[in-house]
Order: C-alpha cells, then sequence, then structure tokens
C-alpha cells in the first residue's frame, strides 16, 4: 500500500471528518474553526461559538442542518443563525435517520488531570429532549451508526476496544458487547462491508473485522498520532486520517482546561483504499 500523501497541513488538532456535500469537514481544535476542504485540498475555514478549545464534534441533521457538541449542543439554521438544540455538553457525536443525535462524553477535566470517571451516550431526540442510554463507558469517543440503523458503535479509548450496541426503536440501546479489543480508539469510521478503520494507539490505524481481525494496516511516521477518521473523496475510497504531534507538555491550561497555546503540528492525510465508505459515518 502506498504511503499517504499530505492534503493539508498547519493545523491545531483536526478532529472529527465527515464528507459532506462533496467535501470533507472537520473541526481544527485549538483554534476553534470549522474547516471544509475541496478534493483538491483547498480549505474554507469558519470560526465556530464553542467555549472550549479542545473537545467538540460535528454531524448534520438529516435536513442538512449542522450541528456541533462542545459545551452545549448547537444548530446552525439556514439563516445563519446559531441556536441552542440542547443544553447538553458532550465530545462525540453521531446523526441517525430519523435525526436522533447520539452524544458521549465523561464529566471529569481530562487537560486539568481530575481522575477518569465513567463516560455516557446520551440520545437527543429531534425535540430536544435528552436521555442517558448508556453508561459505565471507558472514555467514551468516536461513535459510528450502521446502513440499516440497528448498530451503534463506540470508541472505549482508555479500555482499548471498540463496543457495538443494539439500537432500539425508541433510540435506546441494548445488547452491549466487544466489537473488537487491543486497540488504541479514537474518532472511527464504517466501510460498506461492514468493517471499522480504527487506531492502534500507536502511530499507525488498522481495518479491523468485528471479532478483532486486522484486515488491513497503514503505517504513519513515528512522531503522528492518528487522532480521528473518515472515508470519503469523490467515489468514497479515500480514508482520509487526521494527525499532529501530541505535545500536551508544551500547552496551557487555563482555568477551565483549555489548551491556550501549542505547535501547529496537525496535517489531514489521504491515502487510497479498495473498500468504499458506508452510508454512513
Amino acid at each position: 500500500m502506498s504511503e499517504p500523501k499530505v492534503l493539508l497541513s498547519g493545523l491545531g488538532i483536526p478532529e472529527s471528518p465527515r464528507w459532506h456535500d462533496g467535501r470533507l469537514w472537520f473541526c481544527n481544535w485549538i483554534d476553534q474553526q470549522l474547516v471544509a476542504v475541496d478534493p483538491d485540498g483547498t480549505p474554507e475555514f469558519t470560526d465556530v461559538p464553542v467555549e472550549q478549545l479542545m473537545g467538540w464534534s460535528i454531524d448534520w441533521l438529516p435536513d442538512g442542518r449542522l450541528l456541533t457538541t462542545g459545551d452545549k449542543l448547537r444548530r446552525y439554521e439556514p439563516d445563519g443563525s446559531v441556536v441552542v438544540h440542547a443544553d447538553q455538553k458532550a465530545n462525540e457525536i453521531v446523526v441517525d435517520r430519523a435525526g436522533n443525535a447520539y452524544l458521549n462524553g465523561a464529566d471529569f477535566n481530562f487537560s486539568g488531570g481530575e481522575p477518569p470517571k465513567p463516560g455516557y451516550i446520551k440520545l437527543v431526540t429531534p425535540d430536544g429532549l435528552v436521555r442517558e442510554v448508556a453508561g459505565e463507558i471507558d472514555f467514551p469517543n468516536g461513535m459510528v451508526i450502521t446502513p440499516d440503523g440497528r448498530t451503534l458503535v463506540i470508541s472505549e479509548s482508555f479500555a482499548g476496544r471498540l463496543t457495538a450496541f443494539d439500537i432500539e426503536p425508541d433510540g435506546g440501546l441494548s445488547g452491549r458487547r466487544v466489537f473488537a479489543e487491543g486497540l488504541g480508539p479514537d474518532g472511527i469510521c464504517l466501510d460498506a462491508e461492514g468493517a471499522i478503520w480504527v487506531s492502534t494507539g500507536g502511530s499507525s490505524v488498522v481495518r479491523v473485522a468485528e471479532g478483532g481481525e486486522v484486515l488491513q494496516r497503514v503505517e504513519l511516521a513515528e512522531n503522528r498520532a492518528p487522532f480521528a477518521l473518515a472515508l470519503g473523496g469523490p467515489d468514497g475510497r479515500t480514508l482520509f486520517i487526521m494527525t499532529a504531534e501530541w505535545h500536551l507538555n508544551d500547552t496551557v491550561p487555563d482555568n477551565l482546561g483549555r489548551l491556550t497555546k501549542g505547535p501547529r503540528t496537525g496535517e489531514v492525510l489521504a491515502q487510497p483504499v479498495a473498500v468504499p465508505a458506508a452510508d454512513r459515518p
């Protein structure tokens, strides 16, 4: 397999990538920007009103309105206004075809060095009601929903595993089980054959089947940490890898745990793959 090429560089920490409307979209942490990139690598930067420099993500409602997480779940209206969709802080998000938004988070200050606490998945229904649908998640991170809308898979980063749930008709989660383990999962993406691209916890990403069989591996430079992944491109056969050098000791948290400075080592890498994206993020 060929080496990934650099599509974009000079970023903070790129996270939460999505292929949407013919472009790659992602969050540029530290700089509080939403970035949309054309297939040729031309970026468009938009400032976003989140109250934290790290720990926010994006997805779209079925009608095309953008949602952003962070200190609250915000919704972008067609007239350009931004409203609060739900008064719920969160890290990652995934939205189903009915407009249900699954959010996850953990109520401790990771950057501030607080002891870890179990995390959760919460469901926000289209009318804005919030309820917890799963708990005891060992540092929740990236999530995907299968195209049939019947399964949600989440990264449990501190446990080194991917965990699957059945999605009930009312949006609840049940049937918790291990999808794969022995990994270092953060942001993940699903392909058309049901395999998941995920970080190993080192400087590589793998394509893993349910049960844990590693089907493919992409090696990165030794100092590159892969934070999140997305499949996209015109034919769905480009793997986008969000990477950066991790320099937490070189940053200065403020009293809210936000990173106020740091090197801009973030890059978006592009790697051709054989199996295209699933019809879900």
